[in-house]
């Protein structure tokens, strides 16, 4: 698939919730974006990365014509207090993994250090920013996210869970997370409130093809397709569902699920 068929070409494209977010906390996000992609001879994902606004990056609106890739993820940011730069723009890569985060760690610089001394010293010198985003993604891969993602997470969450109530925050997190190793894509809808950001997930495209049989878009997709996103992409009927609150979805090829998530006792 190319990358301009799912960035540009929908109604409410990414693109567009840039500058027009419906349910996001910030209706434009203009403090950079990042979008991360496999090529088929690669098992590392590549990564194009800025601090400017998506809306207007000629460099992204030129490659989307010419990168095809089975699985593309793509990021806009708003920042939540820390800086705007290229090191602090999602998606974030170590090794075979990309991970991004829509939300934050309430009173994250105080217990940042308690967090990053939790951090396996083999992976700490790879944190190239200073986002509670890359935070959670080096504990999780800390707690084992190449053998058990949904644990891994679960036990990132549980810390930071932990952290938060130690420094007197009542609610510390607030995320939803999607995070793959180019083969599952694995997305967490969870906040300590209960309260979490918005995450959808589309239909099977067969069975949107047999309720919009003239949809053009639908026809230059596979059958495998799925995607997750913050908000629709546009209001096709019967095309989005909502991700329940505290609950993860896993789609790899020939399966898909939907399961409860907690974070785990740290």
């Amino acid at each position: 698939m190319l990358l301009d068929t799912i960035l540009y070409k929908p109604a409410h494209s990414l693109i567009d919730q840039s500058l027009h977010s419906k349910l996001g906390v910030e209706t434009t996000n203009g403090d950079g974006f990042g979008v991360g992609w496999y090529a088929e001879d690669n098992p590392s994902p590549a990564l194009l990365r800025d601090v400017g606004p998506a809306w207007n990056n000629r460099n992204l609106r030129e490659m989307a014509d010419h990168v095809r890739s089975h699985l593309f993820f793509a990021h806009i940011r708003a920042s939540t207090g820390t800086a705007v730069q290229q090191s602090n723009c999602h998606p974030f890569r170590h090794g075979r993994w990309m991970f991004m985060h829509n939300g934050a760690i309430n009173g994250f610089h105080l217990m940042r250090r308690d967090l990053t001394m939790l951090v396996d010293p083999a992976l700490y010198a790879d944190i190239g920013g200073t986002t509670d985003s890359e935070t959670m993604f080096y504990l999780a891969l800390t707690f084992g996210l190449d053998q058990d993602p949904p644990t891994a997470i679960a036990r990132m969450a549980g810390v930071v869970e932990r952290a938060g109530h130690d420094h007197g925050v009542e609610f510390p997190l607030q995320m939803t997370v999607a995070v793959t190793d180019g083969e599952s894509v694995w997305a967490f809808r969870y906040s300590s409130q209960h309260e979490s950001r918005s995450l959808f997930y589309s239909s099977r495209v067969d069975a949107l093809r047999r309720l919009h049989p003239d949809v053009a878009f639908l026809q230059e997709v596979s059958d495998e397709t799925r995607l997750i996103v913050s908000e629709p992409l546009g209001d096709l009927p019967g095309a989005w569902h909502e991700v329940p609150e505290s609950s993860y979805g896993l789609v790899r090829p020939g399966a898909d699920g939907l399961f409860p998530f907690t974070p785990a006792p740290a």
